[in-house]
């Protein structure tokens, strides 16, 4: 297993407990109220929190539709950290993102198929935002991975971390396509073979 870094301190454990007070508190009240009765104003004041500090941690109410990235992409680096050394880069970060995948994608799925099209499209323009974010946090873990003497070690790490999240943005893509033809796909039965996949074509090789 590789060392992990040491966690989080005092101010983003602060942070963490605001962002996830807001997020109950939305949940509370879609819940009670419906989401499009519920304002930012409605979940500020029930997380005891002002609207400002509202826009700090969410672009909008539709965000809180999609997963908690933050939460998702801590147990990703999480697993990540506890592969074997023996893994390649590639096969840790497919190992890492295949848990969290198949939660990311009931969720994601969930609020991409809200009825209202604005809403969709916030979603969408917010789900891209989180992996996109994420892409750059995964570069840094795989390339922390690799040997010291690596040639081109950001160039390779970064190579390897948008290929893993490619395989995953394609099974979310695959499994909305199939289930908006009436399919009935679970996302576990596709990660595997999109990662496969990758290792048939040579991706991410020491």
């Amino acid at each position: 297993m590789v060392t992990k870094p040491a966690g989080p301190g005092l101010r983003e454990r602060k942070k963490d407990q605001t962002r996830r007070a807001l997020r109950q508190a939305a949940a509370g009240l879609f819940a009670e109220r419906g989401f499009m009765e519920t304002t930012v104003a409605d979940i500020a004041e029930a997380a005891n929190v002002s609207e400002r500090t509202f826009f700090r941690y969410f672009d909008s109410k539709e965000m809180l539709l999609l997963p908690d990235s933050i939460e998702l992409f801590a147990q990703i680096e999480e697993a990540f950290w506890a592969r074997p050394a023996s893994e390649t880069p590639l096969e840790a970060a497919c190992a890492a993102l295949g848990d969290a995948v198949t939660y990311f994608a009931a969720s994601s799925l969930t609020a991409l198929a809200h009825p209202l099209g604005e809403v969709r499209e916030q979603a969408r323009a917010g789900l891209s935002r989180q992996v996109a974010e994420f892409e750059e946090r995964l570069s840094e873990l795989v390339q922390e991975r690799l040997p010291p003497d690596t040639p081109d070690a950001d160039l390779r790490a970064a190579v390897i971390a948008n290929c893993a999240l490619s395989a995953a943005r394609a099974v979310l893509r695959t499994l909305r396509n199939r289930r908006e033809a009436g399919l009935h796909v679970e996302p576990e039965t596709l990660l595997p073979k999109a990662f496969a996949i990758l290792s048939d074509i040579g991706v991410g090789s020491r």
